[in-house]
């Protein structure tokens, strides 16, 4: 480093089902400095993972023994000792990790809290709009994930101006197919699953299952083997089925953020982040969201004046989570 840190410094992690992202904050600053990130794929072993973080933070100079504070956001349920990710091989007990970095000062949060306490400071090139509707300053704002696994939380602003963030599961109720072609798409994975959630959709291995199910059931080939593939042959569209697929993808979305937003009241907005949804807009603008968002019978009206926006800071999970080791 080319400036010394000042003395006490704080460690952040976001640690989703493909990547952990670790940061740190100087004394008195909000915004996270980067440490390293590191994949499932790279460390399958949770073990691996602190070898490189421990590596990253005396390459950085950053004194374990100043170590103040640590706030992990995890895709897992963060009130356990032993913290299990959903949906990668990732273990690790809370009190080994403080013992290993000899901070006992230690918060774990759900990841997608620390996502949606990002949202009130997110700035208009950090969002792309999809759609209308104009959000209210102090109405609920709720935010919903598709990546690896689904991440959903809402936040709601308290009398006194404080946020407060609600941590919630929504990425496993249960998928509420519309229309024909979707009735066939959950029949056919209920013979894959005991329970189809919107997760088994609205996720990497989501777009797989709908890409695989459309190919079975239009009796088409496979040709597509990873979630980016079907998304990039869509994107050029080089494969029908990829193409439809990632339509379903984004119509079962709309679906369920407009569901979010009516049982939520979200009239602060519903923004869309996660690993899948920035890097494909443009398919997402010629989709049905919008039209499934704001398609909600009696309530149509009602929708169509909440707004939906896309979530394009890189890491919104490391932006909220430097605010909630602040505040604590």
């Amino acid at each position: 480093m080319t400036d010394q840190i000042e003395p006490d410094w704080a460690l952040l992690a976001d640690i989703g089902g493909t990547h952990a992202r670790f940061a740190y904050l100087k004394p008195d600053d909000l915004t996270p400095q980067p440490i390293g990130t590191y994949t499932a794929e790279a460390c399958p072993q949770f073990e691996m993972v602190m070898e490189q973080l421990c590596t990253s933070i005396e390459e950085l100079d950053l004194p374990l023994g100043r170590l103040e504070r640590i706030c992990l956001a995890v895709a897992a349920n963060p009130s356990a000792d032993e913290i299990a990710l959903t949906n990668n091989g990732w273990r690790f007990r809370r009190s080994e990790l403080a013992k290993m970095l000899g901070c006992d000062n230690m918060l774990v949060v759900n990841d997608f809290e620390a996502v949606a306490r990002s949202v009130p400071l997110l700035k208009s090139d950090d969002t792309v709009q999809i759609g209308g509707g104009e959000a209210q300053s102090s109405g609920v704002m709720v935010a919903i994930g598709p990546g690896t696994g689904t991440g959903v939380a809402s936040l709601i602003v308290d009398g006194a101006g404080e946020p407060l963030v609600v941590p919630g599961e929504g990425g496993h109720v249960d998928f509420a197919p519309v229309g024909d072609t979707e009735i066939a798409v959950l029949q056919h994975l209920r013979g894959q699953f005991d329970r189809v959630s919107i997760e088994r959709l609205l996720s990497g291995d989501g777009i797989l299952n709908l890409y695989r199910t459309l190919c079975d059931i239009n009796g088409c080939g496979m040709a597509m083997r990873t979630p980016e593939a079907v998304g990039e042959a869509a994107q050029a569209d080089t494969d029908p089925m990829a193409g439809e697929a990632m339509a379903l993808f984004f119509a079962v979305l709309g679906s369920v953020a407009g569901d979010l937003a009516l049982t939520l009241g979200a009239r602060g907005g519903v923004y869309i982040a996660g690993g899948i949804v920035p890097r494909y807009v443009e398919l997402m603008r010629r989709s049905q969201f919008r039209f499934r968002f704001e398609s909600k019978g009696r309530f149509s009206e009602h929708n169509k004046m909440i707004p939906s926006f896309v979530v394009t800071h890189p890491n919104p999970g490391l932006l909220g989570v430097a605010c909630v080791s602040s505040n604590t």
